[in-house]
């Protein structure tokens, strides 16, 4: 991919946009394991941080948008290098709903599940380091489309290990003595932490068929 002024631009704000987002995501892990640990004055502080990285990232967004208005990138290639950052986007977006939904209902997690948890909050996070690589690996043409494919298909494979430990947590709330509305606030929080995998899934498997297109 040749790039020249405009679209370098472009791709030095997207590399913004794409750390904020990173820092976004890692950062509602921290939120969370406060939470989790009790420490729910951290966990509010960090969930501000959040918010704040979040809207950050929208700013840097709009201003994509706007170099692609000013003429960045041929008018075929503008809709997908777009979508792609709003795809990424909405994973800070999953990130912060999250944290907010955790903060702002206070769900009561029991003891005995709370590893189960901090596992499947903690592998849901770490997708947006593989999405990172694939999205600038692409656009920044510093590697071949097969590199960047091998990190998308990462995202995929996080995203599967994610549905399993759904699926294992689910089970065990649902089988536990808890009250039923209290099974079904956490599986609700569950959903959130999901979310987020199933946003970065998406966001890959746009990235794979916007290679694709650029192959034909």
């Amino acid at each position: 991919m040749i790039l020249f002024k405009k679209e370098k631009e472009v791709i030095e704000l997207i590399e913004k946009h794409a750390d904020k987002v990173k820092e976004c995501v890692v950062t509602s892990l921290s939120t969370l394991k406060a939470y989790l640990g009790g420490d729910i004055a951290t966990a509010k502080k960090l969930a501000r941080q959040v918010d704040n990285l979040e809207s950050h990232a929208d700013l840097i967004r709009h201003q994509v948008r706007d170099r692609l208005y000013g003429g960045a990138y041929m008018p075929l290639l503008r809709e997908d290098v777009y979508k792609l950052v709003e795809s990424l986007d909405m994973v800070a977006n999953a990130a912060e709903k999250c944290c907010d939904a955790f903060l702002n209902q206070r769900p009561v997690i029991p003891e005995l599940l709370k590893k189960d948890f901090l596992k499947i909050i903690t592998v849901s996070t770490s997708v947006i380091e593989p999405l990172r690589e694939a999205l600038l690996c692409y656009l920044k043409g510093l590697c071949p489309v097969e590199v960047s494919r091998h990190h998308a298909k990462d995202v995929g494979l996080i995203e599967s290990k994610v549905d399993s430990l759904d699926w294992d947590l689910t089970k065990k709330i649902f089988s536990s003595d808890l009250r039923y509305s209290h099974k079904l606030h956490l599986k609700i929080c569950i959903e959130h932490i999901v979310t987020l995998t199933d946003k970065a899934e998406y966001a890959a498997d746009y990235l794979e068929v916007v290679a694709l297109k650029a192959m034909i």
